[in-house]
């Protein structure tokens, strides 16, 4: 007798998946007006109604999000869209709340390289940025279609980050980091999408070579090395991290592209011993370039003694105002709109997270902080539930490299480690970050309605029931 045939039609979706999403990000954009309120009435003490219309073209566009989602990846967690939606919104509340210091008659002072327009162009980036998600939704159906271009993205990865290298400064560097393409009035940073493409071709080299670096070889100290013919692939990624310090003088870069790899080895090979190696590696690459590379030591003078001698006023002039700002901000902050964000450096991209820090205080940095912890968690749950081993690679790393990537800066600019001088996502100025955020949002979406997808349900035929019964 043969089995009985399997629906064509998905099942229905419940509604509470909906509604849930929908209530979340209706929330989330609440907040973002509230947040937006707060930093107009702390700027100039009234509700200007021009940039209101920022918040209503935000608001658009995070439906439209919500809409394709339903449309494209029904099943997937409810809370990756409105973690995200809250953390970008919030990002561009600072960016006008910035732009605004000096401007209109309200007090403080112009931060420098911020453009009276730099709000618009934020959402701008954000509605691409959610373009590029929604592309990702139609053109990806399984994240498995990915493992057909592993070794065309590994490629793709590899040039996207050795171009900065080979162009010529004036087209590549900006405040001494060499990880720009610069044309005209147009400047990408390829680093941010090499991530995603390098990740793909790591979930597709490791679902092929897992089981050969599972190995083990020599036993020490209670630990099962790897087989030493197995070590090249590490080795290998290990050189080319140092070669992305030494030749484009970015320690941030460098080191998310070895963790994302070293991360994606352990959850492949559930090895402990990788991650003792990756670390050895790391620590060993660290210490011989801070020796031979002037710009490399620089950053641990200013991490081990920002206060000494003409450091505060030096090298570490912008760190020092970052740490004194999150000082002032205290427990509760200075409310949005009241304090001096402005007198850091850069404070619109790689020192963001300072200015929440001191304008929102510790409760408010740490509120951040649990958002990005939730998104980084819904991502490994979506990694945990999947059944293909590629998507379940390729999205733990993903999760991994966001939380890495969170930590990298936000250690960096509260001192706990070097500062590396990278983005925090969602929250930064800038066009490269937010559009791969978001390509890194639609893929966890994709992976985690594939998980959550309910198995078709088998026709029930009442005549084929009976004809059984009988027999």
């Amino acid at each position: 007798m043969t089995a009985a045939p399997y629906a064509d039609q998905p099942v229905p979706m419940p509604r509470g998946r909906r509604s849930t999403e929908l209530l979340m990000l209706v929330f989330a954009l609440a907040v973002v007006l509230f947040a937006y309120g707060a930093a107009s009435l702390g700027l100039s003490g009234k509700m200007p109604s021009g940039p209101l219309v920022y918040i209503a073209i935000f608001g658009v566009l995070m439906l439209a999000a919500h809409v394709a989602v339903r449309r494209y990846a029904p099943y997937a967690d409810p809370l990756l869209l409105p973690l995200a939606a809250l953390l970008n919104g919030l990002g561009i509340v600072m960016i006008y709340r910035l732009q605004e210091s000096g401007r209109n008659g309200n007090p403080g002072n112009q931060v420098a390289g911020l453009a009276a327009s730099a709000t618009k162009t934020q959402l701008l980036w954000t509605g691409v940025g959610v373009l590029a998600l929604v592309l990702v939704l139609v053109l990806i159906s399984q994240a498995r279609v990915l493992q057909r271009y592993t070794y065309t993205l590994g490629a793709l990865g590899l040039v996207l980050l050795a171009i900065p290298a080979v162009l010529p400064t004036s087209h590549s560097t900006v405040n001494g980091a060499k990880v720009w393409i610069i044309f005209g009035g147009l400047s990408i940073e390829p680093g941010e999408f090499a991530r995603l493409a390098l990740a793909v071709f790591f979930a597709g080299y490791l679902v092929a070579k897992r089981d050969a670096l599972a190995l083990a070889g020599r036993r020490v100290l209670g630990i099962d090395l790897p087989r030493a013919r197995d070590m090249g692939p590490v080795l290998l990624a290990w050189v080319a991290s140092l070669l992305i310090l030494v030749f484009e003088t970015d320690i941030g870069t460098s080191a998310l592209f070895f963790g994302l790899f070293i991360a994606m080895l352990y959850i492949a090979t559930q090895r402990v011993s990788w991650l003792l190696i990756g670390i050895a590696l790391f620590l060993f690459g660290t210490f011989i370039t801070a020796n031979l590379f002037s710009h490399v030591m620089e950053r641990f003078t200013v991490w081990l003694h920002p206060f000494s001698g003409s450091n505060p006023t030096g090298i570490a002039y912008q760190p020092v105002q970052g740490l004194e700002g999150m000082a002032f901000g205290g427990l509760f902050g200075t409310g949005l709109g009241h304090g001096q964000p402005y007198f850091t450096p850069l404070v619109q991209s790689d020192f963001i997270f300072t200015a929440f820090g001191e304008e929102l205080g510790l409760v408010g940095v740490m509120a951040l902080l649990l958002i990005f912890g939730l998104l980084v968690q819904r991502g490994l749950r979506a990694a945990i539930a999947v059944n293909d081993p590629f998507a379940k690679l390729l999205v733990g790393g993903l999760s991994f490299v966001l939380a890495l990537q969170v930590f990298v800066i936000v250690g960096g600019v509260s001192g706990l480690i070097p500062l590396t001088g990278v983005t925090t996502p969602f929250l930064s100025q800038g066009g490269s970050s937010l559009v791969a955020s978001w390509i890194l949002i639609g893929l966890l979406v994709r992976v985690s309605d594939s998980a959550r997808k309910p198995a078709p349900q088998p026709i029930q035929d009442e005549g084929m029931t009976q004809v059984v019964r009988a027999g």
